[in-house]
């Protein structure tokens, strides 16, 4: 026997806790490239507000499935009940402190839109809309699960919320970038971390697999598995478009920089933001009287 409880194997155990960290370790990385990419800039141009909000609300709703999944006993007797007592429960550390995490760093992401350039964006009604019907479903679904006390299925539908969130929360950034045609002011850093967690996430699951002679905890965890597929999907199409379809010339002369305020934009690749301060000094200089 492994000495992870319920393992057959200890090789296979320690593959399964090394994919769990590098999956952690790397995406919870890759939140911080943005952040930095933002705070040097003093902008948040290139970075859509509905993927942060999509983004914040999924991270939310996955943390309380992990957390209520991995410490609840409540809610892990009535996932035995369901799917053997044999079985596993599929959330591990790394998945808990992963979410916490994120949940940490999408907050920091949503004070900076509050805080920097943004270039004329805001959130869109249907983000908004989204939102309130994402929140007020998890409400209502609450006071349905409350006099039966059937956790797991309550739970079960905060792990369907992310998924569905983690499937629509790339949209409003890949439309973004083919809209402006440029992927600047988005991190590429955190794509390819983001991509190597996703990556490694699936893995975990298929080692899991391989040591229980089982695939139940693939069905019992669908949120994970569609959280990597999504994940991997849409980092691929987000590298393509930096680095084919929307790459930046590799050198960039000095009179193509524009000053706005206390920092430089290159128009040609900052469309939004260069345009926004051309308007600022178009509207004060209609303000100026006549000599």
């Amino acid at each position: 026997m492994g000495d992870g409880p319920g393992w057959h194997t200890e090789a296979w155990y320690v593959v399964y806790q090394i994919l769990g960290w590098f999956a952690f370790t790397v995406w919870s990385i890759s939140f911080y490239p943005q952040v930095i990419l933002n705070y040097r800039r003093k902008s948040v141009v290139g970075l859509n507000f509905d993927f942060v909000v999509l983004n914040f609300t999924k991270h939310t709703s996955y943390l309380i499935y992990n957390a209520a999944l991995y410490f609840s006993p409540v809610v892990q007797k009535q996932y035995h009940e369901k799917y053997g007592y044999d079985e596993l429960i599929p959330v591990a550390p790394s998945d808990v402190a992963f979410s916490s995490h994120a949940v940490l760093l999408t907050t920091v992401l949503l004070v900076q839109l509050f805080l920097f350039e943004k270039g004329g964006q805001q959130v869109s009604s249907t983000c908004i809309g989204i939102s309130i019907v994402v929140w007020g479903s998890a409400f209502v679904l609450l006071l349905l699960a409350f006099p039966t006390g059937n956790w797991l299925w309550l739970v079960s539908a905060f792990n369907i919320i992310q998924l569905i969130m983690t499937g629509i929360k790339y949209a409003p950034q890949a439309y973004f970038n083919y809209r402006r045609k440029s992927t600047v002011g988005w991190s590429i850093t955190n794509i390819v971390l983001d991509l190597s967690g996703g990556t490694a996430n699936l893995l975990q699951m298929f080692v899991q697999s391989i040591d229980q002679h089982s695939f139940e905890n693939f069905s019992g965890n669908v949120g994970k598995v569609g959280l990597s597929l999504f994940t991997i999907a849409f980092d691929i199409f987000f590298t393509v478009q930096h680095f084919y379809l929307y790459a930046i010339p590799s050198v960039v002369s000095p009179e193509d920089y524009l000053q706005v305020g206390d920092y430089y934009v290159v128009p040609a690749l900052d469309p939004e933001l260069a345009l926004n301060d051309q308007e600022e000094e178009n509207a004060s200089a209609q303000k100026t009287p006549p000599p």
